[in-house]
């Protein structure tokens, strides 16, 4: 059987998202830096007349920082029934995976923080490369997951009080 995937770039290294998930892709907007927003929240923009909580995946993920280039996209997903955006630098394709090329992580990367992380996609090329499948209800902690719903429920009740 197979799975499709959005397959993105960050720090050099593919990863890939179920393409269910995946409401979009756009390009990076301005954002507006909210106070007193999680710490992971880059800031939020106006996708079409909603306000959209923005985090930056390098920053979740402990990877070094970077400044976005022309090729920097921001993924809409869908996390436990939340729209939010995930920037990365850049999205590369759309591509079906079988599951006899999805192996599990191996056992010493799979720490307690790392349970996002759902197997590794070989690819058919001639580099052989992989392909990290990120589980997006488990990219954000329990804990970042309710905070992110305290500030979603914040800026919806700031915006109507907005005269």
């Amino acid at each position: 059987m197979e799975n499709k995937f959005v397959i993105f770039e960050l720090a050099g290294d593919h990863y890939g998202v179920n393409i269910d998930a995946v409401e979009e892709v756009i390009e990076v907007k301005p954002m507006t830096k909210f106070p007193y927003a999680p710490v992971f929240i880059e800031g939020v923009t106006n996708l079409r007349g909603q306000i959209l909580s923005v985090f930056d995946l390098r920053k979740r993920l402990e990877l070094p920082a970077r400044v976005p280039t022309k090729d920097t996209r921001i993924l809409v997903v869908m996390v436990e029934e939340m729209l939010v955006g995930m920037i990365v630098d850049a999205v590369l394709e759309v591509r079906a995976i079988s599951e006899a090329d999805i192996e599990p992580p191996p056992a010493i990367v799979m720490t307690v923080r790392a349970t996002f992380i759902t197997g590794i996609a070989k690819a058919k090329d001639e580099n052989e490369s992989l392909t990290i499948l990120l589980n997006l209800p488990r990219v954000l902690s329990t804990k970042e997951e309710q905070d992110l719903r305290i500030f979603e429920e914040k800026i919806k009740t700031e915006a109507l009080e907005t005269p």
